[in-house]
C-alpha cells in the first residue's frame, strides 16, 4: 500500500508579509529561510516545518473566516497538557487571541490566531487518544473501529458511511 509519511508544509496567503513572519518567529519559533518577494518561506529549527507566508501580486481579502469553504485550522502537536498550559502563557506575554485549554474527548487543545485571523491549535493527547492511535495501528476492520468508539464514547460519536 502506498501512503505518506507526514505533513511537509503549509502555506497560508497573509495580508501582510512583515507582520506575518514576525507573529511565527516571535510566537512560535520559526526562523526565516527565504524571501521569494510575495512570499516568505519559515521552518521551525526543532522539526523542520516548513512554513510559507504568501502575499501573492493583487491578493485581495480581509480576515480569515474558518465558516467558509476552505481551511478550517491547522493544528500543532504538543506533548502534554501542561505543555498547552506553557504555551497560555507564552501568547499572554505576545498578546495572542486564544481560548483557554480545553479538555475534550480525544485530547487537550489550545486554539489560537495568528494576525490575519487564521485559526491555529495546539492538540495534546490525553490517555484515550494514545489508546486509540495504538488500536489503529493493528489495522483493525470499521466494525471494530466502531466497537472502540462505542465503547469508550458512546454510539453518538461511531463514524457513518
Amino acid at each position: 500500500m502506498v501512503t505518506f509519511t507526514g505533513v511537509s508544509h503549509v502555506a497560508f496567503t497573509v495580508t501582510d508579509l512583515t507582520v506575518s513572519q514576525r507573529f511565527y518567529a516571535q510566537v512560535l519559533d520559526f526562523v526565516p529561510v527565504l524571501d521569494v518577494g510575495y512570499g516568505r518561506i519559515l521552518m521551525h529549527p526543532a522539526n523542520g516545518f516548513t512554513l510559507g507566508l504568501i502575499r501573492p501580486e493583487g491578493a485581495s481579502g480581509g480576515q480569515f473566516n474558518e465558516l467558509e469553504t476552505g481551511l478550517d485550522h491547522l493544528g500543532f502537536t504538543a506533548s502534554s497538557r501542561v505543555e498547552l498550559e506553557v504555551w497560555e502563557r507564552r501568547f499572554e506575554q505576545h498578546g495572542v487571541r486564544y481560548t483557554p485549554i480545553r479538555d475534550m474527548e480525544m485530547g487537550h487543545h489550545l486554539n489560537f490566531r495568528d494576525p490575519d485571523g487564521i485559526a491555529l491549535e495546539f492538540d495534546a493527547p490525553n490517555e484515550l487518544a494514545l489508546q486509540a492511535q495504538r488500536a489503529l495501528a493493528a489495522n483493525p476492520s470499521p466494525s471494530e473501529i466502531a466497537a472502540f468508539v462505542a465503547e469508550h464514547l458512546g454510539p453518538a460519536y461511531v463514524p457513518r458511511g
